[in-house]
């Protein structure tokens, strides 16, 4: 009896991963067992970097948070102590573009926090 094999199934597999190494260099995109192997890792890097996204983001918010701060003499640790032993509830991420896009605004909230 010959041997059967389900060539839709396997060669849709290695469609789907060729077209996920679209753009790549080389044979990394048309050759399956380079592609397959570069493709693997490109998704492990993403998995990965969804997360440091996130780290990254808060770095640069707390980075833009103390430039603004040390512009008015007071360092990021200490007003953001005051800002969480006052009643405003608002996000770095806020504070951050505040900082960067409205920095009277930013002074009118330092200000508020400060004397509070």
């Amino acid at each position: 009896m010959p041997r059967s094999v389900n060539h839709v199934a396997s060669k849709a597999r290695r469609k789907k991963t060729l077209k996920q190494a679209k753009g790549y260099f080389g044979r990394r995109k048309n050759v399956w067992t380079v592609s397959k192997n570069a493709v693997e890792k490109g998704l492990t890097y993403a998995y990965r970097d969804r997360r440091q996204k996130k780290r990254e983001f808060r770095k640069l918010w707390i980075i833009r948070i103390n430039a603004a701060c040390r512009e008015q003499g007071v360092s990021y640790s200490q007003f953001m102590g005051k800002l969480a032993s006052s009643e405003m509830e608002i996000n770095r991420k806020v504070l951050a573009d505040l900082a960067m896009n409205d920095p009277k605004g930013f002074k009118a909230i330092f200000d508020q926090v400060m004397k509070g």
